[in-house]
């Protein structure tokens, strides 16, 4: 199995690598990724990391959300839509806190299998079934946590979770952008 010391999702390679060291990081990471490109989304939790003075999912879930919604609207915004991403986000935390006492690494060490894993991932707010496929790749092809039966659950066709280089970030947004033209031009929404 593939490890990496970092996922090059954001060309800032501090940012690269907290995806990688801290599992909160890269979950905020997928609830920003939405209608902002994927380099400003990936880089929000480094960003919020800084104003925040690192991340925490017990102290974002008990922060007031005034204030959090504060900090998401600081210039630069962490997201182009800054007050629904900090009530996302802190969504999110909330539930890692409930169900994890905090510790989002739990939600794939503590899984009995790819499945479980699966399902965990789909349980949290802002995780679709994209998403959760998605992550699921990452985790085992460039993590190495792959439980038995993981393979089941990640996505045939090309995901985040096959980007190891810029050169393939850009193979693979090009494809997705490709993806969505023609998901438009047959009438469906994306």
């Amino acid at each position: 199995m593939t490890t990496t010391d970092q996922l090059p999702f954001t060309g800032d390679a501090e940012a690269d690598r907290l995806l990688v060291t801290d599992p909160l990081a890269l979950l905020i990471g997928f609830v920003l990724d939405q209608q902002v490109p994927l380099q400003k989304a990936f880089s929000g939790p480094l960003e919020l990391s800084r104003r925040l003075g690192g991340l925490d999912a017990r102290t974002i879930a008990a922060m007031d959300p005034d204030r959090l919604d504060a900090i998401f609207r600081e210039r630069p915004a962490l997201h182009r839509f800054p007050g629904n991403m900090a009530r996302r986000t802190q969504e999110l935390v909330s539930a890692i806190v409930e169900r994890y006492d905090g510790d989002a690494a739990r939600i794939w060490t503590e899984a009995k299998d790819g499945r479980d894993l699966h399902e965990r991932l789909l349980a949290l707010p802002g995780i679709g079934p994209m998403k959760a496929g998605t992550l699921v790749a990452i985790l085992g092809k460039r993590l190495g946590v792959a439980p038995a039966g993981w393979e089941a659950f990640a996505p045939d066709h090309m995901t985040l979770g096959d980007v190891d280089s810029a050169e393939k970030l850009a193979t693979y947004q090009a494809g997705k952008r490709a993806w969505k033209a023609d998901q438009r031009a047959q009438g469906n929404k994306v």
